[in-house]
């Protein structure tokens, strides 16, 4: 067993090395998309964690960035309370019980690239009392959990999204503990649970609530008993807890937000591997209800996927192209619409994304925070780079970004960095 594991990787770790074609554009509403090359194992590349030191990320001219807390649990998505403190969820999830020779390769790589800390399986309660953007004020808000991640704020109720349920507590303004057990609103799918995370979105109206929920494969190769109510986003109502599917086809909507120009909920999500280090490009899109888009059959609209068995032209006649590609394996697990004024400098309009970085590639991609200007209501260009330096001169990793929050009492962009398991605060220098 031994010898049958490490061969592969050592295979792998040195085909890595080599040398890779200049990238294909594949940000913007119309990607450039390569020719699909399958591969037998993705290649692999991971940033060996290295950590911050006294280094800081690098964010525009005009801003400057401080650590809000350090030495947390795996800080995943984060909220901030109508009194201004910030929440963050912290743990790791996964119960994965069927895997290939393949996953078991992948799966330590991956590891290679993590902080090595245990999740918190609890919310973290951050209050800075004296505006310098750090937390003076740090309490276990709600322990016990199971593997949090989306998080929602509607009627003096918080919303906590677990790997396998969601979850309702009462909150009272200012405090700093709740050891109420929380109201099951509804369980949520969990078996087996590959991509264990649950993006968590309010509507505009505060009546619904959004769970994103990743498929348990990456393209079916487990059998499609085990996707069930997989790869799509749930509708809620919050007052009773029935849920309707509301969008299907999405391989792992990592996070959810709704745009405040139109209401509409958005999304960036996660796409297949093993079609080669360009394809398939993550992406940000709004989310029609309905709407199908394209997982397993088919990516990007009616790019038909082989590998999937039987196929079904019906439903890549139906699928529809996604809105903005980020780019390949850039692992997107963040996303926030800024209001307002927002951060000013030009960042008045769009959203920012938060890319966690690629592990499947033999050229680091992502591993940062982009801008994503917006008019009326779209994307309206390119992605440009607002926060920086998570990987070194190197090609080693400080830090990996996770939830992205624009804090609109405040004017500023937090950044949750599960690697360095730090919260990051981002602000105009001239105003805090």
């Amino acid at each position: 067993m031994t010898a049958w594991f490490i061969t592969p990787v050592a295979l792998v770790l040195a085909l890595t090395a080599c040398g890779s074609a200049p990238d294909a554009d594949q940000t913007g509403a119309v990607p450039t998309l390569p020719k699909q090359n399958e591969t037998l194992l993705p290649p692999m590349k991971i940033a060996k964690p290295v950590g911050w030191g006294s280094t800081l990320p690098t964010v525009p001219a005009g801003f400057s960035i401080t650590p809000v807390a350090t030495d947390l649990k795996i800080p995943r998505q984060m909220l901030v309370l109508p009194n201004g403190d910030i929440l963050v969820a912290e743990g790791t999830g996964g119960n994965e019980s069927v895997l290939r020779p393949k996953d078991l390769i992948a799966g330590y790589i991956k590891s290679l690239g993590k902080s090595g800390t245990k999740g918190g399986n609890r919310i973290t309660l951050l209050r800075d009392t004296n505006g310098d953007g750090r937390a003076d004020v740090r309490t276990v808000f709600i322990d016990g959990l199971d593997a949090p991640y989306g998080l929602a704020f509607v009627d003096g109720s918080l919303y906590i999204a677990n790997q396998g349920a969601l979850l309702r507590f009462a909150y009272r303004d200012g405090e700093t503990r709740i050891t109420t057990p929380g109201v099951l609103v509804t369980l949520l799918p969990s078996r087996v649970n590959h991509h264990w995370t649950k993006s968590l979105a309010a509507s505009a109206d505060g009546t619904k609530l959004y769970v994103g929920i990743g498929s348990n494969s990456n393209i079916t190769e487990r059998g499609m008993e085990v996707e069930e109510d997989r790869a799509r986003i749930w509708e809620i109502d919050r007052a009773s807890g029935a849920h309707r599917v509301y969008a299907t086809g999405l391989r792992n909507p990592t996070a959810l937000a709704i745009n405040p120009q139109t209401n509409a909920l958005w999304a960036v999500s996660n796409e297949r591997d093993e079609l080669g280090a360009r394809l398939v490009p993550d992406y940000l899109t709004s989310i029609r209800p309905g709407g199908f888009y394209g997982w397993p059959y088919s990516y990007w609209g009616q790019n038909v996927d082989p590998r999937v068995h039987p196929q079904n032209p019906t439903m890549v006649a139906k699928a529809i192209a996604p809105d903005y590609g980020l780019g390949s394996h850039v692992a997107a697990l963040g996303v926030t619409f800024v209001t307002g004024a927002g951060l000013g400098n030009g960042y008045a309009q769009g959203v920012f994304v938060g890319e966690h970085g690629s592990w499947n590639r033999q050229d680091l991609a992502g591993y940062k925070v982009v801008w994503i200007p917006f008019a009326g209501g779209k994307p309206s260009g390119k992605p440009r780079d607002f926060v920086t330096g998570f990987i070194n001169a190197q090609g080693q990793a400080r830090g990996r970004p996770v939830g992205v929050l624009f804090d609109a009492r405040t004017g500023a962009l937090l950044v949750a960095d599960d690697l360095s398991n730090t919260v990051w605060r981002i602000a105009p220098t001239a105003t805090r």
